[in-house]
């Protein structure tokens, strides 16, 4: 080999290794974000299954992302609704208005659901179902901003309930998607389309619904591993129909025939119901081309069966621990598949929860820690009598709803009492319980500012138009007296902290430990992609993941 030939030769190997080199580097910017939300999960529940997940489920974002160990939500009503929107506006309830799951509307004293519309209907079917409007969040999102600056960049999201969907799609997304469990089908809102998309019809006729509804939930382990949990049969746990133990038959337990399958509910508190929005899922990256041009498409993916399941069955119970080895195979693949079609190096995925849970009570006290659940429903009939021996027979009170007292301000205005202080005789009343902590006023918090602590957070929950007039906190260890084993809405660490893990792009592998706050995910994501911020952000840039 001459010299010329030589010198080409080496050129070209120079040439391929530059370009090998180019196409490993991130580009300026995700052409895909992903959040995924997995519903009331706490960090205490991954470590607890740690030693049995895969490598690239939940693992893969620790050893290969960035994890923060201390990420908190920063207000009192650690609810679904509240959780998913301050993920995504950068902002507590106070400021984007989702303060509960529901509330009750002055105007009219009637509750309002977050989301529901009777105006708009689930589309696709035949029959009008109540569609959904994300109308009652009072702040943009990081997803609307994105597609304000990038008109070409698509919005969707999925989950099994149209709350989560509906919020975590934003104002103006091309599509939230969610499971109706009456026709076993996903759907969406007349709000965002007249009509689904040829390719979400294909896939609600494949039957996956049908085919998940037609197996037997077993153990995926020998049920003598699962060491992390209580007995399978234990008196800690509520269960599908009161049936607490493995195996458990769908069909049988819905009541349903495999040639008549009329509700699909049963597949809500099982682990196939997040394997079905695993599935859509993919579909939906698929079939709209998602991260396949560089305007940055966002999508959110949440997991709710894990909610529902710990609502049956409890913390410590062999169902949840399958959920969660289940739901880290699910991940694995859906990480898998991302990071196949669009590139790891070409998205950004942020892993995290819409709020933690409460230990079940009942067990709590079986091991001599305080807890107790409080007998709302009792305390405010005592209430309302209360109420009726000083200011006379009259409906004082409009509704108890999650810890907030409503009370009715009309008739105490025509009755010309003061306000402020039947408030105050409210919340001395209440305080009374063992059950409570604290209880405060809404004209206190109006005219204080608490900068820490609970009272703090309490503030954070508060919407001047959409909260009640008295906001109650538990002793730590007490939940409400409901139907559930568990619960979350609180402001003590339990409820308020949550895994957080960023993955991909540029994220190098790091381990943060100071306190985050959720409201900082939004602001952070809006740097990474040059846009601006919700308009109703409080929350902070996170600088570790910028440094990247």
């Amino acid at each position: 080999m001459n010299k010329l030939h030589l010198l080409i030769f080496l050129l070209l190997i120079s040439i391929n290794i530059l370009a090998q080199k180019t196409n490993n580097i991130p580009p300026q910017k995700p052409k895909l974000v992903v959040t995924i939300i997995v519903e009331q999960m706490k960090p205490e529940f991954l470590n607890r299954y740690w030693k049995k997940f895969d490598n690239n489920g939940f693992k893969r974002f620790f050893y290969q992302g960035t994890t923060f160990k201390y990420a908190n939500y920063n207000y009192l009503l650690t609810q679904t609704a509240p959780g998913i929107t301050t993920i995504l506006t950068g902002c507590n309830p106070s400021q984007h208005g989702i303060i509960s799951n529901k509330w009750i509307k002055r105007i009219n004293n009637k509750t309002e659901d977050c989301v529901n519309s009777k105006k708009y209907k689930q589309i696709g079917f035949n029959k009008d179902y109540d569609g959904a409007i994300p109308n009652n969040i009072l702040t943009s999102t990081i997803n609307d901003e994105l597609k304000i600056n990038s008109p070409e960049s698509k919005i969707y999201s999925i989950s099994l309930d149209k709350t989560s969907a509906v919020l975590s799609g934003g104002h103006i997304a091309n599509a939230a998607f969610w499971f109706n469990t009456n026709e076993g089908k996903f759907t969406t809102s007349s709000y965002y389309t007249k009509e689904l998309p040829k390719w979400v019809n294909k896939f609600n006729n494949k039957g996956l619904q049908d085919i998940y509804m037609q197996k037997t939930w077993e153990t995926l382990l020998p049920i003598a591993k699962y060491t992390e949990s209580l007995k399978d049969s234990n008196i800690y746990e509520f269960g599908i129909k009161h049936k607490i133990t493995f195996p458990y038959n769908l069909l049988k337990l819905s009541g349903n025939s495999e040639k008549n399958i009329t509700n699909y509910n049963i597949l809500t508190n099982t682990p196939y119901g997040n394997t079905l929005v695993h599935d859509f899922a993919i579909a939906t990256i698929l079939n709209e081309k998602l991260g396949q041009d560089n305007n940055t498409d966002f999508l959110s993916v949440i997991f709710s069966a894990t909610k529902n399941i710990d609502d049956l069955y409890g913390n410590k119970s062999v169902e949840l621990e399958d959920t969660y080895l289940r739901l880290d195979k699910d991940i694995a693949h859906l990480v898998d598949f991302i990071n196949q079609q669009v590139g790891k190096k070409n998205v950004l995925i942020i892993l995290t929860s819409d709020h933690g849970v409460s230990e079940n009570p009942e067990y709590l006290k079986s091991i001599k820690i305080p807890a107790g659940r409080f007998k709302h429903n009792y305390s405010i009939a005592l209430l309302r009598s209360y109420l009726n021996a000083i200011y006379g027979e009259a409906n004082w009170i409009t509704a108890y709803m999650d810890k907030q007292i409503y009370l009715n301000h009309n008739l105490i205005e025509d009755s010309k009492i003061n306000l402020n202080e039947m408030q105050q005789r409210v919340a001395n009343f209440i305080i009374q319980y063992n059950a409570v902590a604290n209880a405060l006023t809404s004209s206190i918090l109006l005219k204080t500012s608490f900068n820490q602590g609970l009272l703090s957070k309490m503030q954070n929950s508060f919407n001047q138009k959409r909260s009640g007039d008295i906001i109650i906190n538990l002793m730590p260890g007490f939940i409400e007296d409901k139907t559930y084993l568990v619960s979350s809405n609180s402001g003590y660490n339990y409820d308020t902290n949550v895994p957080l893990y960023f993955y991909g792009w540029k994220i190098k592998r790091n381990i943060i430990t100071r306190n985050v706050n959720i409201e900082d995910i939004a602001p952070t994501i809006s740097l990474i992609l040059n846009i601006p911020f919700p308009n109703g952000t409080t929350g902070q840039p996170i600088n570790e993941l910028l440094n990247n």
